[in-house]
């Protein structure tokens, strides 16, 4: 086996999917990768659908207070927090699926 620091590392700080991909398995790498990517893009679409509102108050001269800036974010927050806790759902399988591939490769699966 390839080196197993390497492989958590990459998933772990990187990118999740990126150490399957380094091990060589490449389906379960590449599913993980691409759900990532998605969740980003969703993610970076819903902070500009955030900001909109503020950027343009900003400039057509409209104080920026926290009462415009919580009604702004407010309505939204049940899509930050699903997109978060999908974020660190994926992360956190792409990590427990290296260890539990570590475990078996060593003959460690009655741990």
């Amino acid at each position: 086996m390839k080196r197993p620091l390497i492989a958590l590392a990459l998933s772990a700080f990187v990118l999740p999917g990126l150490g399957q991909l380094y091990l060589g398995r490449k389906i379960k790498g590449g599913i993980l990768v691409v759900a990532v990517n998605l969740l980003l893009l969703a993610a970076f679409f819903l902070l500009m659908k955030l900001s909109a509102p503020l950027i343009g108050a900003q400039m057509s001269g409209t104080p920026l207070t926290s009462t415009l800036i919580m009604a702004q974010i407010q309505p939204h927050t049940f899509w930050g927090k699903l997109l978060l806790a999908a974020f660190l759902g994926i992360w956190g399988y792409g990590v427990v699926d290296l260890i539990s591939a570590f475990r078996e490769s060593k003959g460690e699966n009655d741990i």
